[in-house]
């Protein structure tokens, strides 16, 4: 996976482009702790990686109620998280299938 460099950062931030988006008028923004406010992207706001579960690749934890608590993870949101999202698609893509 190949981390966007702070240039590109800068240039893709002000274009907003398909790869990157930040919305910092956002009443959460940036609504992970720990997060990089100056590179915080905001483009998988929800994350497509959800429905892999435990096979996400992300930093997350279940709660005694069975839902996947993702509020520690910052793999969609940092420096690459769009490469990562978009090698993970086949594997999405397989779960929205129609099924037999």
């Amino acid at each position: 996976m190949e981390d966007i460099n702070i240039k590109n950062v800068s240039d893709t931030k002000e274009k907003n482009s398909c790869r990157y988006y930040q919305n910092t008028d956002c009443e959460y923004f940036p609504c992970h702790k720990g997060a990089d406010p100056d590179f915080f992207n905001c483009l998988f706001c929800y994350c497509p990686l959800y429905a892999l579960g435990d096979k996400c690749g992300g930093n997350f934890r279940y709660l005694e109620s069975g839902i996947k608590d993702c509020s520690n993870c910052l793999k969609t949101h940092g420096r690459g998280g769009y490469d990562y999202v978009i090698k993970r698609f086949p594997e999405i893509a397989e779960l929205a299938k129609k099924k037999e």
